[in-house]
């Protein structure tokens, strides 16, 4: 008797403490995850209907280590930063580069993937756009908001196309209303091996940049949790196991 009633109260204080750990979040247990659902194989949908993708992974990996359960939260690029600011999720876990602007409104992880812009193109493309300055005067696609549409206003002389996601413009693409997409390498190769769809990169535009789970800035217990829990999963050897599922790669180096 006496060894049932010890046994308890070490399961209580062990679940007392884990509690005590877990980061503070919006909902009490659970981590709220923005992101699209839309940007394969990142964050999309599969065949039965299930989010699937890199980033879901990540997501639900980090929450595990956190003791906290994953929420989706679905929302369009182009509001989701706005989103976090409102309140209505804990993080996204999207491809968020870090950039020293977003860093003045936002917090970030460490980085946990490292990935560079790329200029997509239709299969049977005969011009060869290997920089920025090759799509000057040329419709390029791309998603609002995104650090690829800066990146290509930044150039000057583009005419820039903006949609709410990948699936939008690269199907503008294909039919031929605009000249070219601009996005992340990593979905590039995705979309070639695994949809077949007829699109094909082009110039590998810059180094390989940063991404990390964003949240809101005063939350400084939710930023030492999750860098604590990335460096776990990197440890334990399941973030190679989920990179190596979605591109055959580390992607956790630049």
């Amino acid at each position: 008797m006496k060894r049932t009633l010890i046994l308890s109260a070490l399961a209580l204080s062990l679940a007392t403490t884990a509690a005590a750990q877990r980061p503070t979040t919006l909902t009490p247990g659970v981590l709220k995850i923005g992101m699209e659902g839309t940007y394969a194989p990142f964050t999309f949908k599969d065949e039965k209907g299930q989010l699937v993708g890199f980033d879901v992974d990540i997501a639900k990996a980090v929450a595990a280590r956190l003791g906290l359960k994953p929420e989706f939260v679905l929302t369009e690029w182009s509001g989701i930063l706005a989103g976090l600011q409102a309140r209505k999720y804990d993080v996204i876990v999207n491809q968020v580069g870090i950039t020293a602007e977003r860093q003045k409104a936002i917090g970030f992880s460490n980085a946990y993937a490292y990935s560079s812009p790329q200029i997509i193109v239709r299969k049977n493309a005969t011009t060869a756009f290997k920089n920025l300055a090759d799509l000057k005067g040329k419709r390029v696609g791309v998603g609002l908001g995104s650090n690829f549409e800066q990146q290509l206003r930044g150039a000057g002389g583009i005419n820039v196309v903006t949609y709410p996601g990948a699936p939008e413009y690269l199907s503008d693409l294909i039919s031929g209303r605009i000249d070219a997409a601009f996005n992340d390498r990593l979905l590039v190769g995705y979309l070639i091996k695994k949809d077949g769809l007829p699109v094909k990169g082009a110039g590998v535009i810059g180094a390989a940049e940063p991404v990390g789970i964003a949240f809101r800035k005063d939350n400084t217990s939710l930023k030492t949790a999750i860098d604590r829990a990335l460096l776990q999963i990197k440890a334990n050897g399941t973030y190679a196991k989920i990179s190596r599922q979605w591109f055959g790669q580390d992607v956790s180096k630049p």
